[in-house]
């Protein structure tokens, strides 16, 4: 999703809570693995890989100039021959500890496997934060939680990721004057696109 229809979403979710706890979640991210130079693990679920999510950050990374957005995709299956990047499997996160940041996305329960894997990260020291669809025991393991009821919102979880990883690469320090980047032009554009027409007396 590029910035301009982020934009157009924003309006669309404006007066709804969706768009500031985006960029609050977003904040904790940001304050999370900036500092530590990086070290963000994202793990879905055996059923639910965050595929759209690991290429938004990558994408969020290179734009904003905070490297230390682009994650390390963990999967619950790596088979034989993939490459690097699709080649960490859940061992990775038995190795997280003080620095990493492990960022769970898990639309229904993340297993009893998976919880457990990420509760050890967490007291080795890891800060983890949760993407998810309410599950209680997942909120409790998380530092920082954004919870989207699948049936109970008025969005859905795929659509509350692009908000956060869009804010994510906002959240960065303001650019200089006279050098914005190309994304927050364009998101000003469609902000002057969507606007209604000023009122003539």
């Amino acid at each position: 999703m590029d910035a301009v229809r982020v934009a157009l979403l924003r309006e669309v979710l404006a007066g709804t809570q969706w768009p500031g706890e985006a960029r609050r979640f977003a904040g904790s991210l940001r304050r999370s693995v900036v500092p530590a130079g990086g070290k963000l693990l994202l793990v879905g679920t055996e059923a639910y890989e965050p595929w759209h999510l690991a290429a938004h950050l990558v994408d969020e990374a290179a734009w904003s100039g905070s490297p230390e957005l682009a994650p390390t995709l963990v999967r619950h299956r790596v088979r034989p021959g993939q490459p690097p990047h699709l080649s960490v499997g859940l061992g990775r996160l038995a190795a997280a500890g003080r620095g990493h940041t492990v960022l769970v996305v898990a639309p229904r329960e993340p297993g009893e496997g998976l919880l457990e894997r990420v509760h050890d990260a967490r007291r080795a020291g890891a800060t983890v934060l949760s993407l998810d669809g309410g599950d209680r025991d997942l909120g409790a393991v998380a530092h920082d939680a954004l919870s989207v009821p699948e049936g109970g919102a008025e969005l859905d979880l795929d659509t509350v990721q692009h908000l956060v990883s869009a804010a994510a690469g906002e959240n960065g320090p303001p650019a200089p004057r006279g050098s914005r980047r190309l994304r927050d032009r364009l998101a000003g554009l469609a902000d002057r696109l969507t606007a209604p027409p000023p009122t003539r007396w």
